[in-house]
């Protein structure tokens, strides 16, 4: 027999949906490093912050692995006995990375973290959206709830870390696991959920060359500033890797009956302006780099106070889930909502360019850590919802990978390394141009070393605002982009008209019902799963 649920009929409705809750709230942060963590993991394994930084890519890099497989995997395999392996194997991943010292375990531990963590949640979106049911309410309340969780756990991990050790809360991780696998084992239904298929269609070579692909990426966006990009011949080595790897992938996939990804996609227009309004979102993002640079190197801020500063986000992350509710159950056009989105990163990024100064007080970050929650929560949920609008089922879980990999690690990546490069040489450049007053006139020769520490501080200031400030300029573009993206509608009344009179009208409103019954609850369960 088979059973769309998770857990025995017995089991109360309440409890069904506090388990839920509770498997969300500990498998969603999970991962194989905390970014509010990493200055506590250097220090205690005496490792470089590239190598971490490496590893908090893998975990994306995982879970886009494993979205294109994710439904045959649901499908082979009993509820129970999947979710309680999958568990088991979380946690004792997470123990490991308690106990040991090596980067690399770090690396890997943190790629498999992704993969496994992907098979669990995809099995909590479906009772979810089949209890809130408009894909986009959906998206407005579970975003909302997952982006929260996120800042909220990223701070306990800089604070646990703090009071003990830094692992203390892989340790707490995965006693959390284990007491969830134990709970699903006794709750949990020991059923199929639908006709059992055979894993033997997947191609793991397929897998392996995407896990490739981005891997050596992340290797050349994690470490191409300390090895100075081209002047390495790691980075090219690894640059040329990615690509061949890429291109094998790319090609082995139109040799295969069952292609583990399609390309087909991204030829349409939606997806096609979706993933360009993926990557500004991704420009905005970027900018954690260069808020961590100021508040931890200039203003003096210690780990714990920086994680705070990600509290400050949870109203605004708030405010666009509950606008993001309202406007997908009165059906109102994305445009506008897409605008203030992108409005407010742009406001964000503003005000942090106005705000470059050592006077900075720690409550001039409430308004633009509200604005930047506000377009993170509006566009995660809206320019998501608009990429994969439209899109048949096995069109979406044939490339999800690719767009969920180009949306969480790709986009951030590409101007995380920007920036970091350009701060760098904007840095060089403000310390030279400072010199002058080291003419020992305007500051004396007795008082250059004690006024040193000021001039880096302002080379820094100075190298930070410059970058805000071409932010700034290409926000603006972005905006213009936005407003004047037609988002699907028609743009010539006359189209229509003649479409009218030829009766196409009345076909096209027909396939879009029958599209919108025939549409999978997979469909809508995989956009959040970053």
């Amino acid at each position: 027999m088979y059973n769309k649920g998770l857990y025995n009929d017995w089991v109360p409705k309440p409890l069904q949906l506090f388990l839920i809750v509770l498997l969300l709230a500990v498998v969603m942060p999970l991962g194989g490093v905390y970014t509010g963590n990493i200055s506590y993991l250097v220090n205690g394994t005496g490792a470089m912050t590239e190598y971490f930084m490496w590893a908090n890519y893998a975990t994306t890099i995982g879970m886009g692995a494993c979205m294109p497989i994710v439904l045959r995997m649901k499908m082979r395999f009993k509820v129970r006995d999947k979710m309680t392996v999958l568990l088991v194997l979380l946690g004792l991943l997470s123990y490991l990375n308690s106990t040991t010292y090596d980067p690399m375990i770090f690396v890997f531990s943190s790629l498999l973290i992704g993969f496994l963590k992907m098979m669990v949640t995809i099995e909590l979106f479906l009772p979810l959206m089949a209890m809130i049911g408009n894909r986009g309410m959906f998206y407005g309340a579970f975003y909302t709830f997952v982006l929260v969780l996120n800042q909220v756990a990223a701070y306990y991990a800089v604070d646990i870390s703090i009071r003990y050790n830094w692992q203390q809360f892989y340790i707490i991780a995965a006693v959390g696991c284990f007491v969830l696998a134990l709970l699903h084992w006794i709750f949990m239904h020991d059923r199929y959920f639908a006709l059992k298929v055979p894993l033997h269609y997947i191609d793991w070579l397929s897998v392996l060359l995407f896990v490739a692909t981005f891997m050596f990426s992340a290797y050349v966006f994690s470490f191409g500033k300390q090895q100075d990009w081209l002047h390495s011949n790691k980075i090219i080595n690894a640059g040329i890797a990615a690509f061949a790897s890429f291109s094998l992938l790319a090609i082995r996939q139109f040799t295969l009956k069952r292609p583990y990804l399609s390309f087909k996609i991204f030829t349409k227009n939606n997806v096609q302006h979706g993933l360009f309004m993926l990557f500004c979102l991704g420009m905005f993002l970027g900018t954690t780099s260069l808020q961590n640079t100021f508040a931890v190197g200039v203003l003096g801020y210690d780990q714990l106070t920086n994680a705070k500063l990600n509290l400050l986000m949870i109203p605004g992350l708030i405010l666009a889930g509950v606008t993001a509710i309202f406007w997908f159950k009165k059906e109102i056009p994305l445009k506008m909502f897409i605008f203030s989105g992108f409005a407010a990163m742009l406001g964000y990024a503003i005000i942090m360019y106005f705000s470059m100064v050592l006077e900075f007080s720690y409550s001039y970050w409430y308004l633009p850590m509200f604005l930047k929650g506000y377009g993170m929560g509006a566009l995660f949920i809206s320019v998501w919802f608009y990429t994969l609008d439209k899109l048949e089922m096995d069109e979406m879980l044939a490339a999800i990978g690719l767009v969920l990999v180009w949306r969480t690690f790709l986009a951030v990546g590409v101007f995380s390394a920007l920036y970091s490069w350009f701060q760098y040489r904007f840095q060089v450049v403000a310390v030279g141009d400072l010199s002058v007053y080291m003419d020992g006139m305007t500051v004396s020769p007795q008082n250059v070393a004690g006024n040193m520490k000021l001039i880096q501080l302002n080379a820094i200031i100075i190298a930070t605002k410059k970058i805000f400030g071409y932010i700034i300029l290409a926000g603006i573009g972005v905006l213009i982009y936005v407003f004047t993206h037609h988002f699907g509608k028609e743009r010539f009344v006359s189209t229509r008209f003649i479409r009218m009179l030829t009766g196409k009208s009345v076909i096209a409103r027909r396939r879009l019902r029958e599209r919108k019954k025939l549409l999978e609850e997979i469909k809508d369960a995989a956009g959040p799963a970053l």
